[in-house]
Protein backbone atom coordinates (compact mmCIF):
# COMPACT_ATOMS: atom_id res chain seq x y z
CA UNK A 1 0.00 0.00 0.00
CA UNK A 2 1.35 3.40 -0.91
CA UNK A 3 2.18 5.86 1.85
CA UNK A 4 0.35 9.11 2.38
CA UNK A 5 3.47 10.96 1.28
CA UNK A 6 3.56 9.09 -2.05
CA UNK A 7 -0.15 9.70 -2.58
CA UNK A 8 0.29 13.40 -1.79
CA UNK A 9 3.17 13.71 -4.24
CA UNK A 10 1.00 12.29 -7.02
CA UNK A 11 -1.99 14.42 -6.05
CA UNK A 12 0.11 17.57 -6.13
CA UNK A 13 1.41 16.53 -9.54
CA UNK A 14 -2.19 16.49 -10.77
CA UNK A 15 -2.73 12.74 -11.09
CA UNK A 16 -6.40 11.88 -11.58
CA UNK A 17 -5.83 8.28 -10.51
CA UNK A 18 -4.30 9.57 -7.26
CA UNK A 19 -7.51 11.51 -6.64
CA UNK A 20 -9.51 8.33 -7.17
CA UNK A 21 -7.21 6.41 -4.81
CA UNK A 22 -7.53 9.17 -2.20
CA UNK A 23 -11.32 8.87 -2.38
CA UNK A 24 -11.27 5.06 -2.25
CA UNK A 25 -8.86 5.03 0.67
CA UNK A 26 -10.53 7.63 2.89
CA UNK A 27 -14.18 8.02 1.86
CA UNK A 28 -15.49 5.24 4.11
CA UNK A 29 -13.88 6.59 7.26
CA UNK A 30 -14.82 10.17 6.45
CA UNK A 31 -18.40 9.11 5.74
CA UNK A 32 -18.48 7.54 9.21
CA UNK A 33 -17.28 10.85 10.68
CA UNK A 34 -20.01 12.75 8.81
CA UNK A 35 -22.64 10.26 9.95
CA UNK A 36 -21.62 10.81 13.57
CA UNK A 37 -22.66 14.45 13.22
CA UNK A 38 -25.50 14.25 10.71
CA UNK A 39 -28.67 12.24 11.14
CA UNK A 40 -29.21 11.33 7.50
CA UNK A 41 -27.18 9.45 4.93
CA UNK A 42 -28.12 11.89 2.15
CA UNK A 43 -26.90 14.83 4.22
CA UNK A 44 -23.70 12.97 5.05
CA UNK A 45 -23.08 12.22 1.34
CA UNK A 46 -23.52 15.90 0.48
CA UNK A 47 -21.09 16.92 3.20
CA UNK A 48 -18.62 14.21 2.17
CA UNK A 49 -18.61 15.63 -1.35
CA UNK A 50 -17.86 19.08 0.10
CA UNK A 51 -15.07 17.55 2.19
CA UNK A 52 -13.32 16.16 -0.87
CA UNK A 53 -13.73 19.42 -2.78
CA UNK A 54 -12.20 21.30 0.15
CA UNK A 55 -9.40 18.75 0.54
CA UNK A 56 -8.45 18.92 -3.12
CA UNK A 57 -8.59 22.71 -3.29
CA UNK A 58 -6.67 23.12 -0.01
CA UNK A 59 -4.02 20.51 -0.77
CA UNK A 60 -1.37 23.05 -1.82
CA UNK A 61 -1.52 24.56 1.70
CA UNK A 62 -1.44 21.22 3.52
CA UNK A 63 1.81 20.64 5.42
CA UNK A 64 2.64 16.95 5.58
CA UNK A 65 3.88 15.98 9.07
CA UNK A 66 4.33 12.25 8.76
CA UNK A 67 2.18 9.20 8.14
CA UNK A 68 -1.33 9.75 9.46
CA UNK A 69 -1.26 13.54 9.18
CA UNK A 70 -3.22 13.52 5.90
CA UNK A 71 -5.96 11.38 7.41
CA UNK A 72 -6.08 13.56 10.55
CA UNK A 73 -6.30 16.74 8.44
CA UNK A 74 -9.07 15.29 6.30
CA UNK A 75 -10.95 14.19 9.43
CA UNK A 76 -10.78 17.75 10.82
CA UNK A 77 -12.18 19.02 7.53
CA UNK A 78 -15.01 16.46 7.72
CA UNK A 79 -15.87 17.55 11.27
CA UNK A 80 -15.78 21.24 10.33
CA UNK A 81 -17.87 20.73 7.18
CA UNK A 82 -20.42 18.70 9.16
CA UNK A 83 -20.73 21.49 11.73
CA UNK A 84 -21.00 24.09 8.97
CA UNK A 85 -23.81 22.05 7.41
CA UNK A 86 -25.63 21.84 10.75
CA UNK A 87 -25.36 25.60 11.24
CA UNK A 88 -27.11 26.23 7.94
CA UNK A 89 -30.81 26.90 8.31
CA UNK A 90 -30.50 26.58 12.11
CA UNK A 91 -30.22 22.79 12.07
CA UNK A 92 -27.87 22.95 15.07
CA UNK A 93 -30.11 23.63 18.04
CA UNK A 94 -29.35 23.32 21.71
CA UNK A 95 -32.03 22.08 24.09
CA UNK A 96 -32.31 23.70 27.50
CA UNK A 97 -34.72 21.21 28.98
CA UNK A 98 -33.55 17.99 30.52
CA UNK A 99 -34.32 14.85 28.54
CA UNK A 100 -37.43 13.08 29.70
CA UNK A 101 -35.74 9.78 30.50
CA UNK A 102 -35.52 8.02 33.84
CA UNK A 103 -32.20 7.72 35.62
CA UNK A 104 -30.33 4.80 34.12
CA UNK A 105 -27.60 2.62 35.47
CA UNK A 106 -24.28 2.94 33.69
CA UNK A 107 -24.71 1.00 30.46
CA UNK A 108 -22.44 -1.68 29.18
CA UNK A 109 -21.76 0.00 25.85
CA UNK A 110 -19.26 -2.72 24.96
CA UNK A 111 -22.18 -5.12 24.52
CA UNK A 112 -23.72 -2.91 21.82
CA UNK A 113 -22.58 -3.48 18.22
CA UNK A 114 -20.85 -0.40 16.75
CA UNK A 115 -23.49 0.07 14.03
CA UNK A 116 -26.27 0.05 16.65
CA UNK A 117 -24.37 2.51 18.82
CA UNK A 118 -23.97 4.74 15.77
CA UNK A 119 -27.73 4.62 15.16
CA UNK A 120 -28.41 5.52 18.79
CA UNK A 121 -26.07 8.51 18.53
CA UNK A 122 -27.81 9.58 15.29
CA UNK A 123 -31.11 9.70 17.21
CA UNK A 124 -29.81 12.31 19.65
CA UNK A 125 -30.89 15.92 19.08
CA UNK A 126 -28.34 17.82 16.94
CA UNK A 127 -26.88 19.86 19.81
CA UNK A 128 -26.43 16.82 22.04
CA UNK A 129 -24.95 14.78 19.19
CA UNK A 130 -22.52 17.49 18.09
CA UNK A 131 -21.15 18.22 21.55
CA UNK A 132 -20.91 14.50 22.36
CA UNK A 133 -18.92 13.86 19.19
CA UNK A 134 -16.58 16.80 19.70
CA UNK A 135 -15.97 15.86 23.32
CA UNK A 136 -15.69 12.06 22.99
CA UNK A 137 -14.32 11.46 19.50
CA UNK A 138 -12.38 14.66 18.82
CA UNK A 139 -11.35 14.90 22.50
CA UNK A 140 -11.88 18.65 22.63
CA UNK A 141 -12.34 20.43 25.97
CA UNK A 142 -15.63 22.24 26.57
CA UNK A 143 -13.85 25.58 26.20
CA UNK A 144 -12.83 24.73 22.61
CA UNK A 145 -16.23 23.21 21.80
CA UNK A 146 -17.90 26.39 23.04
CA UNK A 147 -15.60 28.52 20.88
CA UNK A 148 -16.23 26.43 17.77
CA UNK A 149 -19.99 26.32 18.18
CA UNK A 150 -20.47 29.86 19.45
CA UNK A 151 -22.01 28.75 22.74
CA UNK A 152 -20.99 29.11 26.38
CA UNK A 153 -18.75 26.59 28.07
CA UNK A 154 -21.62 25.78 30.44
CA UNK A 155 -23.94 25.05 27.51
CA UNK A 156 -21.34 22.70 26.05
CA UNK A 157 -20.98 20.86 29.37
CA UNK A 158 -24.76 20.62 29.88
CA UNK A 159 -25.37 19.39 26.31
CA UNK A 160 -22.72 16.69 26.86
CA UNK A 161 -24.26 15.67 30.18
CA UNK A 162 -27.73 15.47 28.65
CA UNK A 163 -26.43 13.56 25.63
CA UNK A 164 -24.70 11.07 27.89
CA UNK A 165 -27.81 10.58 30.01
CA UNK A 166 -30.01 10.07 26.95
CA UNK A 167 -27.52 7.69 25.35
CA UNK A 168 -27.24 5.67 28.57
CA UNK A 169 -30.99 5.25 28.61
CA UNK A 170 -31.07 4.25 24.91
CA UNK A 171 -28.29 1.70 25.40
CA UNK A 172 -30.00 0.17 28.42
CA UNK A 173 -33.30 -0.06 26.51
CA UNK A 174 -31.52 -1.73 23.59
CA UNK A 175 -29.87 -4.26 25.92
CA UNK A 176 -33.21 -5.02 27.59
CA UNK A 177 -34.77 -5.73 24.18
CA UNK A 178 -31.90 -8.04 23.30
CA UNK A 179 -32.39 -10.04 26.50
CA UNK A 180 -36.07 -10.67 25.72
Amino acid sequence: METEEELLRELRAGSRSAGRRLYERYSGGLMAVCLRYLAGRDEARDVLQNVFVKVLTSLPRFCYQGEGSLKAWMTRIAVNESITFLRQDDRLTFKDELPDVPEAAAPQAGRVPPDVLQKLIEQLPPGYRTVLNLYVFEQLPHKEIARRLGISEGTSASQYSRAKKTLQYQINEYLKQQEQ
